[in-house]
């Protein structure tokens, strides 16, 4: 447990941190799932686009390293690309 108010207000924020980031964290894997389940090629290339923009925002933010997103991001593609 905490003893300085300073450390009370850190274990706070750690706490709503976490739980947004967990949050994010989900949203992205969702939408990666949904490229990967797509059934056609347009449905899958209209959800890359999506994904593509989240997973750059989460880089951005730094809930998850570029480069994690950039080969997330390559692979989806060449997923997609090889989709007929």
């Amino acid at each position: 447990m905490a003893n300085h108010p300073s450390a009370e207000k850190r274990a706070r924020t750690s706490r709503r941190r976490a739980i947004r980031n967990s949050a994010a964290l989900s949203k992205m894997r969702t939408a990666v799932k949904k490229v990967r389940g797509a059934k056609d090629k347009a449905e899958a290339a209209s959800d890359l686009r999506k994904t593509a923009k989240l997973l750059d925002q989460f880089a951005a933010k730094g809930l998850i390293h570029k480069n994690n997103a950039a080969n997330q991001k390559s692979k989806l593609t060449r997923l997609v690309n090889a989709m007929k």
